[in-house]
C-alpha cells in the first residue's frame, strides 16, 4: 500500500505540476488499496437489464417535423445557448503518437481545422459562432493551444485540461519509469465535468444564458451538431441526450442498460459477467447533449476503474473514469442516430486503417464544410 508521505516528498516540481492539474494524493492512497483485487471491482453490482426497444428514440422521420425542429435549434443557437466541447486529449498511439486533433484528416486538413470550419459556419448561418472548448491532456494542450492562437477567428475558443494522477505498480506502491521517474497520466474523459468547472468555462457560459453544451470525441467528424436534435432536445424537455448506434462486430465500448431500474450507459467490462453483453444491439458513440445548469451542478461519487497499461516492458495500474456515468446523476434520454450512408453520425478514428475506410465521407463532410473544392462528379 502506498504511503501518504511518499507523496509529501516528491520533488517540488512535480508537485507543482501535479497540483496544477487537480492530482488528489488521498484519492491515489485509497487507490492503492484496491490494486489486485481484480476486475469485479469495476462490475455493476445490482440488478441489470436490457432496455426496452421503445425507449431508444429518433428524429421524427416526417419531413415538416423534422424542419420545425431544426427550426427551434437554430433558434437556440443564435440565442447563444449552445457550446460545444470537444474531447481532444488523446494521443494517436496507433497512428504514431501524433497529438490526434492535429492529424491531417483529408490533404493538409485536421480533425481541428475540421471541428473549427464547422463552428465557423454556423456563425455564419445563425450569426453567432457557439463557445468551442477543447478539453485537452498534458500531453496535447500545448500544440492544440498554439494551432487555436494562430488562428485570426479564436475568440470565444478555449481548451482546458483534464485532470492527472500517478501510476502505480500491481503492489499498489508508486510505478516509477525506467528513469526512476513516478509516471504521470490522464484520468478519462470523466474528468470533463470537474475540469470544465475548474477552469470557469461552465460558469460563465451558464451565467451568460447558456443552456446546452454538445460533447463528441475529436476523431469523430459525423459528430456535428445537428439542429433537429437540438430542437428535439429542448422541445421535449432532456436533461442529457445520448447518441447509440447499431453495434457491429469489434465495438468495444459501452451501451444503454438498466441498473437497479435506471436507464444508464455502461462499458462492457462494468457488467456482470453473467449478462449477455451481444444481447444490447446498439452502441455508445460518446456523443452527449446535455443541460449546461445540470452538468455545472453535478455531484456523483465517480466509479474510478482499474486499468492495467503496458508502461516500457513493465505494467503499471492506473485509475480512471468514464464521461457515460453521469447518465447515473442526469437522467438519460437514447437517441438512435445513423451509423452508415451519407448521414452517418460515427465516424471514429482509431487507426490509419479507419482513415481511409471513412475517407469518402470525410471528403464529403469536408466539401459540406468549404475545406475542400466542390466534387466535378
Amino acid at each position: 500500500m502506498l504511503k501518504r508521505a511518499s507523496l509529501d516528498e516528491l520533488p517540488a516540481d512535480l508537485r507543482e505540476r501535479l497540483d496544477r492539474r487537480g492530482f488528489d494524493p488521498d484519492q491515489l492512497v485509497r487507490w492503492s488499496t484496491r490494486v489486485g483485487q481484480g476486475d469485479e471491482q469495476n462490475r455493476l453490482t445490482g440488478e441489470v437489464s436490457r432496455v426496452d426497444d421503445a425507449e431508444v428514440k429518433r428524429v421524427p422521420d416526417d419531413p415538416a417535423e423534422a424542419e420545425r425542429l431544426r427550426e427551434r435549434g437554430a433558434q437556440a443557437l443564435a440565442a447563444g445557448e449552445l457550446a460545444i466541447c470537444v474531447l481532444a486529449g488523446g494521443m494517436a498511439t496507433r497512428m504514431g503518437g501524433v497529438v490526434k486533433s492535429l492529424l491531417p484528416v483529408v490533404g493538409e486538413h485536421t480533425f481541428l481545422d475540421y471541428r473549427l470550419a464547422e463552428r465557423a459556419q454556423l456563425g455564419e448561418r445563425h450569426g453567432k459562432a457557439p463557445p468551442f472548448w477543447l478539453m485537452t491532456s498534458e500531453s496535447t494542450d500545448a500544440p492544440i493551444a498554439a494551432a487555436v492562437a494562430a488562428r485570426a477567428d479564436a475568440d470565444g475558443i478555449a481548451t482546458f485540461e483534464q485532470l492527472v494522477s500517478l501510476r502505480l505498480d500491481e503492489a499498489g506502491a508508486l510505478f516509477r519509469d525506467d528513469e526512476g521517474e513516478p509516471s504521470v497520466y490522464a484520468t478519462g474523459h470523466g474528468d470533463l465535468p470537474d475540469a470544465l468547472r475548474r477552469a470557469g468555462l461552465l460558469q460563465a457560459f451558464v451565467a451568460a444564458g447558456g443552456r446546452h453544451v454538445w460533447i463528441s470525441n475529436v476523431d469523430n467528424l459525423g459528430a456535428s451538431v445537428d439542429l433537429a436534435i437540438l430542437g428535439q432536445h429542448i422541445e421535449e424537455g432532456r436533461s442529457l441526450t445520448v447518441e447509440l448506434v447499431d453495434k457491429v462486430a469489434g465495438d468495444k465500448g459501452g451501451g444503454p442498460v438498466r441498473h437497479q431500474g435506471q436507464p444508464i450507459i455502461a462499458e462492457h467490462f462494468r457488467l456482470p459477467r453473467d449478462f449477455d453483453a451481444d444481447a444490447i444491439p446498439i452502441f455508445n458513440t460518446n456523443t452527449f447533449l446535455v443541460d449546461a445548469r445540470a452538468l455545472l451542478e453535478l455531484t456523483l461519487e465517480w466509479t474510478y476503474v482499474e486499468v492495467v497499461k503496458q508502461v516500457g516492458e513493465r505494467r503499471a495500474v492506473q485509475f480512471e473514469r468514464l464521461l457515460g456515468e453521469i447518465t447515473i446523476a442526469i437522467r438519460p434520454t437514447f437517441n438512435w442516430v445513423p451509423r452508415d450512408g451519407e448521414g452517418s453520425r460515427f465516424l471514429p478514428v482509431k487507426s490509419y486503417e479507419d482513415l481511409e475506410h471513412h475517407r469518402p465521407a470525410l471528403e464529403r463532410i469536408g466539401r459540406r464544410l468549404g475545406l475542400l473544392r466542390p466534387s466535378s462528379g
